[in-house]
């Protein structure tokens, strides 16, 4: 009777160790045999491609040490090196990394802050929503505000004349694309970001936009680089 017990457990440990070896060869093929193959799918019309999701360094929010001519109050747009600053006394400014308009969407010129709005709906201009659709891409008349919306969470809107160029100061639901060239010449900033110059920028403040043709004049600024101190305990 040992001897026959003895068999029948080594039966069942050999039974025990080959579905094992059948479980362990199913769940891990791929690792030591030729992988299964794959299923085909058909190609799509949107090409995925993977994006930074961290705003690079130089581009966050800064207290630098800033010499210009302007006046405090004054919004300052270095589109070319994506930067907007906001002039908060002598020698001092806020500096903000920036989107800006991508190649033949820039532009320049003096223009001041007509109007602004807390989580704004989105109008498409109507050149933009041809454009778009000649793209395949329909794009909505009217779209609420919300974490969704490509204005972000605040819209300082730009009027020149007392009229709307159609140009914004805007937060984003697409933060990685701060610093760079992505926009249809609206200047797009963090939505945190957006919300902090909101509080400070009233209707009526001068914003100075540099970008292709030079139609904002001579503007004498300088920035000398990160106030540490200011950085860390006022900005």
């Amino acid at each position: 009777m040992r001897t026959g017990g003895m068999g029948a457990g080594k039966t069942f440990a050999m039974a025990m160790g080959m579905a094992g070896a059948i479980f362990f060869t199913a769940g891990h093929a791929s690792a030591i045999g030729p992988a299964a193959t794959p299923i085909e799918r058909p190609a799509g019309d949107v090409t995925l491609v993977a994006m930074p999701r961290e705003v690079p360094e130089q581009f966050k929010r800064r207290v630098v040490r800033f010499s210009t001519t302007e006046k405090p109050g004054t919004i300052i747009v270095d589109t070319n090196n994506k930067f907007l600053y906001y002039i908060e006394g002598p020698n001092r400014a806020t500096r903000y990394g920036i989107g800006v308009g991508r190649e033949g969407f820039g532009w320049s010129g003096v223009v001041n802050v007509g109007r602004k709005a807390e989580w704004p709906s989105w109008t498409p201009p109507a050149e933009m929503r041809v454009r778009e659709r000649r793209a395949g891409r329909i794009l909505p008349a009217v779209q609420e505000g919300g974490i969704d919306n490509p204005l972000g969470a605040r819209a300082m809107y730009l009027y020149k004349g007392g009229r709307d160029t159609i140009f914004r100061i805007h937060g984003t639901n697409q933060p990685w694309t701060i610093g760079l060239n992505m926009s249809s010449g609206c200047i797009r900033m963090m939505n945190k970001d957006v919300e902090h110059l909101y509080s400070r920028a009233d209707i009526g403040t001068k914003v100075i936009v540099i970008g292709p043709g030079n139609r904002q004049g001579n503007v004498d600024f300088k920035d000398r680089g990160i106030d540490i101190f200011g950085t860390i305990f006022g900005g």
